[in-house]
């Protein structure tokens, strides 16, 4: 399914000439194309290059089953290319053989576009993909399936099996029956199997429980991930100020997980820039995804060397002092990024909450005492080896300290992020080792400046 980012869907193939074969060959056959696997966003540039004639004479070419594989094979702003430049009617009925889902977020890169598109669909269809539209792109309601099973709770089970029966083959969740009440509002879900067994005369009310799990319309996308981790259902009615409008079913979620746990590992490494898979994104798209974080930090590492200048009699009077000094920051770079990392992934999850904070933290500062007195360990001897016992007791003291702010750090930043309602994956790696150096030098030479002058 379509994401928020430019995405492809699936491998169609790539053509290395693609509008050179078209001027010779404007019928070239689709299943051929689909089997010359080279490279997906090759595939979506080479469709952005085709000029309006040649975008027309190939999908004039092809069934509109056909039309909509390509569609769903290229990202979707070559998608949305490939609609502009046909009449609404050619356009609508591409679009037809694709699932609700899909259709919306082709529509969705082309905005205003898509109106001449929208007005050539049939009604009810129609309905749907504005009702999916008009949430934004990462919220839930545009995640939803709006095409589900549901009947008014008044209605008695031999009722509801006769419209389940010439409905359900057209509904694309028809998992369970969403039972609702006079003014659309969700009063109850059974499943198929608790109708089917039920006495033909009994109302749906009666088989349905009060405690019903829902999600909102508007809530971020991210949410469904702990919803459907605590719940075990198939799918999860998707309701706006009350009333049914969707459901999201497993499927979604996972789809939804894989792309939110893609934009938080970006984020992670600074580069959350990058809305194409790595494979497929180009060398400009990954220079621009990194560029920016990486030079931020630059200007923020200049603390680091400020820190550093500020000890250089000490360091010109004790020479050994350098050697341990990127051991030590290291050391406490890699212990907060270990932290901010398990801390983001708990988050999104849901596992952890704001109000854990405290608990983890007095977790966290006896995890990194201990942590911080194994690697003082082995840096003693070290130290012992390099610069005596005053060197030894000063790296070791350093490491113990460094490591447990830097583990502190590490687990605190995602945390007040999210108090800000920020990403807490924008508590990047890089990000947490630029803090933690700067810190780490400032704690190792104020130790060695008490200890050795």
């Amino acid at each position: 399914m379509y994401r928020n980012e430019p995405e492809t869907l699936a491998v169609l193939g790539n053509v290395p000439t693609l509008a050179e074969r078209l001027e010779s060959d404007p019928a070239a056959d689709l299943a051929t194309w689909r089997t010359e696997v080279d490279g997906r966003d090759n595939r979506s540039e080479q469709v952005l290059e085709l000029t309006r004639e040649q975008t027309r004479e190939l999908v004039a070419a092809h069934s509109a089953e056909e039309t909509a594989d390509l569609l769903t094979a290229v990202r979707s702003d070559a998608a949305a290319r490939i609609l502009g430049r046909l009449d609404p009617e050619t356009a609508a009925e591409a679009l037809s053989p694709l699932s609700l889902s899909i259709a919306s977020w082709i529509l969705r890169a082309m905005d205003e576009r898509s109106e001449p598109i929208l007005e050539a669909i049939e009604p009810q269809r129609r309905d749907g993909l504005l009702q999916l539209l008009h949430y934004p792109a990462e919220s839930i309601g545009a995640n939803m399936t709006p095409s589900i099973l549901s009947l008014p709770a008044t209605a008695s089970a031999h009722q509801a099996v006769d419209i389940v029966r010439g409905t359900g083959p057209t509904t694309e969740s028809a998992r369970y029956v969403h039972l609702t009440g006079p003014d659309g509002e969700l009063v109850g879900v059974l499943s198929l199997r608790e109708l089917m067994l039920s006495p033909p005369d009994t109302p749906l009310r009666d088989l349905a429980g009060d405690d019903v799990t829902v999600v909102q319309a508007d809530a971020d996308q991210e949410t469904l991930i702990s919803v459907f981790t605590e719940n075990s259902f198939a799918s999860i009615p998707v309701v706006d100020r009350g009333r049914l409008v969707g459901v999201v079913t497993g499927e979604q979620v996972a789809d939804v997980q894989a792309a939110e746990t893609t934009e938080d590992f970006r984020r992670m490494g600074a580069a959350g820039g990058l809305t194409m898979s790595l494979r497929d994104a180009g060398i400009w798209a990954l220079y621009r995804s990194r560029v920016v974080w990486l030079v931020v930090l630059v200007f923020g590492n200049i603390f680091s060397g400020a820190g550093i200048a500020r000890y250089e009699d000490l360091i010109a009077s004790v020479v050994s002092l350098v050697f341990f000094l990127p051991l030590l920051i290291d050391s406490g770079g890699n212990a907060g990024s270990q932290s901010a990392t398990l801390m983001v992934r708990a988050l999104a999850t849901g596992d952890v909450r704001m109000r854990d904070w405290g608990r983890l933290l007095g977790k966290e500062l006896t995890v990194s005492v201990l942590l911080g007195l194994s690697m003082a360990v082995a840096v003693s001897l070290l130290g012992l080896a390099r610069g005596g016992g005053q060197v030894a007791l000063v790296v070791s003291l350093s490491m113990v300290l460094i490591v447990i702010v830097g583990s502190v750090i590490g687990m605190s930043l995602p945390f007040l992020l999210t108090k800000f309602n920020l990403d807490p994956a924008s508590a990047s790696a890089p990000l947490i080792t630029s803090i933690c150096d700067g810190v780490g030098v400032l704690i190792y030479f104020f130790i060695a400046s008490q200890i050795l002058l």
